[in-house]
């Protein structure tokens, strides 16, 4: 990893940013779905109709810029994200580099910096075993930090059965009733495997046994929109947005992630910048309905590595938060 460097460059970011080589444009994100994953509701209401994802509190998971918050710091980070326009930000770990402090930074120490530039910590993504284990530290956590939700990125149970499911909703069940105790909300953020079908019962999936034995008043869901998408290319049969229209209270935050149609991988798509995939988002974003209060927080698990590289993730951060933008006005 890199050594922290003080005099970094604000006006060559810009410059490299600028000269981005990935393509953009509202235009982009309304392509065609592979073949197989055209199981789509209807078009819903007209370009006009009021969304139920503000367009001025986008928001960006911190893993798709996780060189730099290692590297440069929290502070340099936020500075750079509350400038392209960000008004939240989403946690994948409270660290960085201890050379920048000369050790690690706090808690408080990162309110204080989301504070100074304008930004909410909107929720944050704690692996299964802390939540076993350390619940309530983790919610400690995230009031000192002042986020209102708190989360896993990992599956409801490694055992794809109904039961293992069941389970596992139980477990999220006495989870949120700690999280709602403090004035918090546990959510669950899908990938692929959860849409697939159980293995016990191959004509019941997996998502619905979850999402049908939690309870609604305390365990809530963060739709990976793209990941979805791969659910439904693997196991067609079902409408992402759907789930949402149904149950518009439940899905608090959504990743809003773009992927490149290609019939021929496994997923069938390829990750890529926000503007730069085919994904459908123009229809989802109308599908889900106007009801609800979604919270849209844009992720690339491989924007780190980008090139030019400075600016890297954070270029594809700008470019992303632009193209997001121009799809919620």
């Amino acid at each position: 990893m890199g050594q922290f460097t003080p005099d970094f460059d604000r006006r060559g970011f810009l410059r490299a940013a600028a000269a981005g080589t990935v393509a953009i444009g509202a235009a982009s994100v309304a392509g065609a779905l592979p073949a197989s994953a055209q199981t789509l509701a209807p078009d819903a209401a007209a370009q006009g109709a009021s969304l139920s994802i503000p367009k001025d509190a986008i928001g960006i998971q911190l893993y798709s810029v996780r060189d730099k918050v290692s590297d440069l710091g929290f502070r340099v980070v936020f500075e750079e994200l509350s400038r392209m326009g960000y008004k939240e930000v989403e946690f994948a770990g409270y660290t960085q580099n201890t050379s920048i402090l000369g050790r690690q930074i706090t808690l408080q120490e990162i309110r204080t910096l989301l504070d100074d530039n304008g930004l909410r910590a909107i929720g944050s993504h704690i692996g299964i075993g802390a939540f076993r284990s350390n619940l309530q530290q983790e919610l400690d956590n995230a009031e000192i930090l002042g986020m209102p939700n708190i989360g896993t990125p990992n599956a409801p149970s490694d055992t794809p059965t109904v039961a293992g499911y069941q389970a596992a909703a139980e477990e999220f069940n006495g989870w949120g009733q700690a999280a709602s105790a403090r004035g918090l909300k546990l959510y669950q953020h899908n990938h692929w495997s959860e849409w697939a079908f159980a293995q016990d019962q191959p004509k019941v999936r997996l998502y619905d046994v979850f999402l049908h034995n939690t309870e609604p008043a305390h365990v809530y869901l963060e739709m990976d929109v793209y990941w979805a998408f791969v659910g439904q290319f693997r196991y067609p049969g079902f409408d992402p947005a759907a789930y949402v229209r149904e149950h518009p209270y439940r899905y608090t935050l959504f990743h809003m992630k773009d992927g490149k149609s290609d019939p021929n991988a496994d997923d069938g798509y390829d990750m890529t910048e926000f503007g730069a995939g085919d994904m459908r988002y123009q229809r989802f974003i109308h599908a889900i309905g106007p009801f609800g209060n979604h919270h849209g927080i844009w992720e690339q698990d491989s924007a780190p590595g980008t090139q030019p590289d400075p600016p890297g993730s954070l270029g594809a951060a700008q470019r992303s938060y632009t193209a997001l933008a121009d799809l919620l006005s």
